[in-house]
């Protein structure tokens, strides 16, 4: 008996080369918006190990053949660049320490204790984040000077805790919302209070969230310009992105594009290895409570 060959069915076929070429056009968008991304930082990193020559070359040149590392050695002996970093670091660690421990607590509280006026007080911490930063700009111009703040540290970690804290409280406190209560009634049970349960218990559940939360508002911190410029006038007090705005050339009319990169260059390294270090706890943070099982 003879057996006839059937048709082999094309379907599974055609739908796994669409699904290919979707898989191509993904690629390839991801791709596009990468680059289109870090072009300016690629421009930046470029600059900074170009020679004079190339960066006021016509027509431009985007990819050098010669490289040096004058624009950085410039950059550490003709200012104390070192001393910018540390001020940069030490205002941005501080304030990002002192928002995180003023506002865990604060979104605990306002998570589980539900105190009397809650509500009313979320609200206005809403309203206190969606409010511009810039705004309080001559409100903390006002308060410095009549603390005589200026040229101190504390002129620039209080309005940067100030500023930080209503995003901490509530981001924290989604949150604490989202951690099963029979967990912390146990520990009740137990003979745990408040505090030792906020300590001992709900933050280490919630490391992620809180290395989320601070790696924002040190970034804040670091980045921060106007505050900065206008409350730290003497030098040795100065930040990086101040100091890096305000770098000259040779001449008034000289300007130093190599130096300026290199500053840029030297201002984001920390924070792209800050973020690098803590990828995987920034990603948890990010993700928690997106699924439900």
């Amino acid at each position: 008996m003879s057996v006839v060959p059937q048709a082999v069915p094309t379907t599974k076929r055609t739908g796994r080369t669409k699904f290919s070429l979707k898989n191509i056009l993904l690629l390839i968008t991801v791709a596009l918006v990468v680059l289109f991304s870090l072009a300016p930082a690629l421009w930046q990193l470029l600059t900074s190990f170009k020679v004079n020559e190339d960066i006021a070359a016509v027509p431009t040149v985007y990819f050098p053949t010669r490289f040096t590392f004058n624009h950085y050695i410039e950059l550490f002996t003709r200012r104390p660049f070192w001393r910018y970093i540390f001020n940069s670091a030490l205002v941005s660690i501080i304030s990002t320490a002192v928002s995180l421990a003023i506002g865990a607590p604060a979104a605990y509280a306002l998570a589980r204790l539900r105190p009397w006026g809650g509500q009313v007080i979320l609200a206005a911490v809403l309203i206190v984040t969606l409010f511009p930063g810039i705004l309080l700009f001559l409100g903390l111009l006002e308060i410095i000077q009549a603390l005589r703040l200026g040229n101190n540290y504390l002129a620039l970690i209080i309005p940067y805790t100030a500023i930080n804290l209503p995003l901490t409280i509530l981001v924290l406190r989604s949150f604490f919302q989202q951690l099963p209560k029979d967990l912390e009634d146990s520990a009740r049970v137990d003979g745990y209070n408040t505090f030792q349960l906020l300590w001992q218990i709900v933050l280490p559940m919630t490391l992620p969230a809180l290395v989320t939360t601070g790696i924002l508002t040190f970034i804040f911190a670091w980045n921060e310009f106007i505050f900065a410029l206008t409350f730290m006038t003497r030098e040795e007090l100065k930040t990086i992105p101040v100091a890096a705005a305000q770098l000259g050339g040779a001449s008034v009319y000289e300007i130093p594009y190599g130096p300026i990169a290199a500053a840029t260059v030297v201002g984001t390294v920390p924070l792209v290895l800050l973020v690098l270090f803590f990828q995987r706890r920034i990603v948890q943070g990010l993700t928690a409570g997106a699924v439900k099982g």
